[in-house]
């Protein structure tokens, strides 16, 4: 074999060996760029599956209730979770199960406040109301809760029954959740001569009955009422009766207090 042929061979062996070279460099390469993309991708999605759950933590927050049970002043019956409205002798009693964001609750008041502001006047009836958040949890939102919560704070000042009217005579449509805007609810306490004070105002931007109105809501839930309102007088369901009118709901009454 000629010295020429010789280093022909060798000069391909060495292209040959440094392609060889390359391409393991090139691989090793391409190994580390896929590996530091997947852990890009793991870190990414930790993160996003991090900001949805604590999304979904705080809407569950708002929307449910929270925090400790701070129980209105003047808040009677069973747990204290009945908010009470005419003359504790008062021989009959009704109980009122609602939802500030319920259309059939402020259609009951819409019908029945004039008869029940002059049964409770007249010392011969006492109303209990407790307040639930069922509008809530069917279409979303938190306008029932903080509703709720604004009401019980105008009880502790005082101003329960005033105030409750009003929110019923500026209830929303039901899919809008305008309620859920603490400051709608304290504008509307500016219809309710002096309500509109520093410490309503601190009661409810802190929710301060959140938790009082979520136990109420789950007494609603363990006694299987199923719909507001449920209008309770002698332990029947009044709100059921087709035949029940302002004026005979006033016989009833009268009834009871002559027995």
């Amino acid at each position: 074999m000629s010295e020429k042929n010789r280093d022909g061979k060798r000069t391909a062996r060495e292209r040959i060996a440094a392609e060889r070279a390359r391409q393991r460099t090139a691989d090793r390469r391409r190994r580390t760029l896929i590996v530091g993309a997947s852990v890009v991708c793991v870190l990414g999605l930790a993160a996003v599956i991090g900001v949805i759950a604590a999304n979904s933590g705080q809407g569950k927050k708002s929307s449910t209730g929270s925090g400790p049970v701070v129980v209105p002043s003047g808040a009677q019956g069973q747990d204290s979770l009945a908010i009470p409205v005419g003359k504790a002798g008062a021989k009959s009693t009704l109980t009122v199960w609602e939802d500030f964001r319920c259309p059939a609750c402020m259609a009951f008041e819409a019908r029945y406040r004039a008869a029940l502001h002059e049964l409770t006047d007249a010392g011969k009836l006492r109303v209990e109301y407790h307040l639930v958040r069922l509008i809530d949890g069917n279409l979303g939102g938190s306008g029932s809760l903080r509703a709720a919560n604004a009401a019980a704070c105008a009880q502790d000042a005082g101003k329960f029954r005033d105030y409750h009217d009003v929110l019923y005579a500026n209830q929303p449509q039901e899919t809008d959740d305008a309620f859920g805007n603490n400051a709608k609810l304290i504008q509307l306490a500016g219809k309710v001569n002096g309500f509109d004070t520093p410490a309503f105002r601190k009661c409810v931007d802190n929710g301060t009955h959140d938790g009082w109105v979520d136990k109420s809501h789950k007494a609603f839930e363990a006694g299987h009422y199923g719909s507001t309102p449920t209008v309770l007088l002698g332990g029947k369901n009044i709100y059921a009766d087709r035949t029940m009118t302002p004026e005979k709901l006033k016989q009833m009454v009268e009834q009871e207090n002559q027995g």
